[in-house]
């Protein structure tokens, strides 16, 4: 059998008084400390809240006039920290309607520890929201918002050093973060932008981005024009031909742009061989009717009724068939949560408790145990008959 040799060092005079006077030195302790109630918010906890704020409010301070859009510069003592490619979701009550869009932050991270945030908005087609921002937003007007969201930013443990950035319209927005924050050393990768428009007199920011190109030679910027030809820019539409030619031998791939884009992507993307886990996309809103897509079978024309619940209380509002649930519940007054609107953040997660609704695969956001239980995100949901739901104000 083994034997083991242990040496146990004997106990000393030193160690003995060590022992004998650590009773009343505790006590000592305790009658010298503060009688007051130990504080119940914790340092690591209002960091937390200030990095993860519910609600922030800021003043617009500047206005930069676009074709058809406004950048606006929003202003506040104390805003949130974030990570470029994050947006922010606006609050707004509009007539008789409670709603929030997202807006991507398109200012460097480091503009935030100076109180600040810069967001673009673009006119769309019939934009309830957008319409009201550019024709009522001046300086000086108070503007609600949710902290940063999104996981549309840079991972350098999962993201490659090269980044191809394939951008459309006002998509552009998180790239303009992300440029920004190369050219300032917040973010550390070779950015090449593909940044498709209609015309040379359509591209947002295009002082801004030739300045950062100027400045340093980890963003490159190409910019491709669908109706119009002009030399120095490439023609038609980004796809798998043009990406090919001026994306470096391995990248991750990061897609931002209107419905339409992403589409005409999803089969060019095939001819590239990239691995799923280096294609990035940011979230794509809900299309002006669910009869764009093809598996939907419903009547777009009808009109049902939702009744809504929502902390004990009840109401019944009109829901158009053509519509997302949770615009109904908008238009209705009702205060329902949102930040995505494109069936991912699971912000606006819904009890379906009767009623059948369409949810497109692309726009199924939903975890399986919440699909299993009923739940539905309201963003991406449009109704196949008379719904009741249980809604989760904030």
């Amino acid at each position: 059998m083994k034997k083991f040799n242990f040496h146990v060092k004997p106990i000393g005079l030193l160690d003995m008084l060590h022992f004998k006077q650590m009773v009343p030195r505790r006590r000592a302790m305790l009658q010298s400390g503060s009688l007051d109630p130990i504080t119940s918010v914790y340092a690591v906890n209002r960091l937390a809240q200030s990095m993860h704020p519910k609600r922030q409010k800021a003043v617009v301070s500047a206005i930069i006039p676009r074709r058809d859009a406004n950048t606006y510069v929003l202003k506040a003592d104390k805003l949130a920290y974030f990570r470029a490619g994050q947006y922010v979701s606006v609050k707004l009550t509009i007539g008789d309607a409670v709603t929030a869009r997202p807006y991507t932050l398109a200012a460097s991270p480091a503009r935030a520890l100076e109180g600040e945030y810069e967001i673009t908005v673009k006119r769309a087609q019939d934009g309830f929201v957008s319409d009201y921002i550019l024709n009522n937003w001046e300086v000086g007007t108070e503007v609600t918002l949710s902290g940063p969201e999104g996981p549309f930013s840079y991972e350098p443990i999962r993201d490659e050093k090269e980044v191809v950035g394939l951008a459309g319209g006002s998509g552009i927005t998180p790239f303009m973060a992300m440029a920004r924050a190369i050219l300032d050393g917040t973010e550390d990768f070779r950015l090449t932008l593909l940044y498709g428009s209609r015309t040379k007199a359509d591209i947002l920011y295009a002082d801004e981005l030739a300045a950062i190109c100027a400045a340093t030679d980890k963003v490159k910027v190409v910019h491709v024009l669908s109706e119009e030809e002009a030399e120095g820019f490439e023609h038609g539409f980004i796809g798998a031909e043009l990406i090919s030619k001026y994306a470096p031998g391995t990248y991750t791939l990061y897609i931002c742009g209107p419905r339409a884009m992403h589409d005409f992507l999803a089969g060019e993307l095939d001819r590239l061989g990239l691995d799923q886990k280096h294609i990035r996309r940011e979230f794509v809103p809900a299309p002006a009717s669910p009869a764009y897509f093809k598996a939907y079978t419903g009547d777009a024309s009808r009109v049902y009724r939702l009744t809504v619940l929502a902390l004990g209380e009840e109401r019944t509002v009109p829901l158009r068939a053509d519509e997302p649930v949770l615009t109904a519940i908008e238009r209705a007054g009702i205060a329902a949560p949102s930040r995505c609107r494109s069936g991912e953040c699971g912000w606006c997660r819904s009890r379906l408790v009767s009623g059948q609704v369409f949810i497109p695969d692309s726009m199924d956001g939903r975890r399986l145990a919440d699909a299993g239980a009923g739940y539905i995100h309201p963003c991406s949901s449009w109704a196949l008959s008379d719904l009741t739901l249980e809604i989760f104000p904030e």
